[in-house]
């Protein structure tokens, strides 16, 4: 992988977009449009970072906030393709609980923001989805049921929050709809380690785990896999998703320990097998 930075600097441009305010379910409550600057200066050894939200003519910021980078922070972590994960260090009693992630590809960036209050149960997403300015890319459709059946084969590539070497290995995620069309099912094979879960499908809803975490199907294919309240004394971790073309998909997830501590990011890059 190629250091923090420099994979940081994938993301330098103007990114024209919008702000999406999410329910905990997954409904859509409003959009605020958005221009995001990131400027490298100083031979790309620093980076001047200018965020505005507008009103709803589109011309008055209603937020305006500027900030200049020399060096990230330990909770942010970038992978070669641009995408990024960052968030809290630890998960805790009484303290709110939050993470971000960040996708980039060609002309557009998705980002998706979870934050947890402080009884860490599920409050509030954001949906952030960007487009370089002055190029004509598009939005993706929003993502559906019959965008994720069949079986998905990545690589993930797991960078940690120690430092020590990042580490490649293999996936495979399968989602089929049960005998009942009401349930899916869904199985993961990673690390020689395997998962098979069954979830109740409630429209742009998969529910799992007697309602202790969910999956959402958001606009532009974007996906958010979570618990519903963090756990105390268990691993646990958060996920989002995009889908960027019919057969190609990528994941960001943060993993935590049982006791709440951060330990690692992971991107995974995954491709449907055909006719899957």
């Amino acid at each position: 992988m190629g250091s923090n930075w420099e994979n940081f600097l994938k993301n330098q441009g103007e990114w024209r977009g919008s702000f999406t305010q999410v329910s905990p379910r997954g409904e859509i409550l409003g959009s605020t449009p958005s221009i995001l600057n990131l400027e490298p200066f100083e031979n790309n050894q620093k980076m001047r970072f200018r965020i505005r939200r507008f009103g709803e003519d589109g011309e008055t910021p209603t937020y305006d906030h500027s900030q200049e980078y020399s060096s990230l922070g330990r909770q942010i972590l970038f992978f070669d393709t641009g995408a990024f994960s960052k968030g809290s260090l630890q998960a805790a009693p009484f303290a709110e609980f939050g993470a971000e992630f960040g996708f980039i590809d060609g002309d557009r960036r998705l980002r998706l923001v979870q934050l947890f209050d402080k009884d860490l149960k599920l409050a509030s997403l954001t949906l952030i989805r960007e487009f370089r300015a002055g190029s004509a890319a598009q939005e993706n459709p929003p993502l559906t049921l019959e965008d994720l059946w069949g079986t998905w084969r990545g690589t993930a590539y797991a960078a940690y929050g120690d430092l020590r070497e990042p580490e490649t290995g293999s996936t495979v995620l399968t989602l089929t709809q049960g005998a009942d069309s009401s349930l899916a099912e869904l199985s993961l094979a990673w690390g020689g380690h395997k998962h098979q879960a069954q979830a109740e499908i409630q429209g742009n809803r998969l529910l799992f785990q007697g309602g202790e975490r969910q999956i959402l199907l958001l606009p532009d294919g974007a996906s958010c896999n979570l618990p519903l309240t963090v756990p105390l004394r268990q691993p646990f971790f958060v996920e989002a998703g995009w889908l960027l073309a019919p057969n190609r998909r990528q994941r960001l997830i943060r993993f935590y320990d049982a006791g709440g501590a951060w330990v690692s990011s992971t991107l995974v890059l995954e491709e449907r097998e055909v006719g899957g």
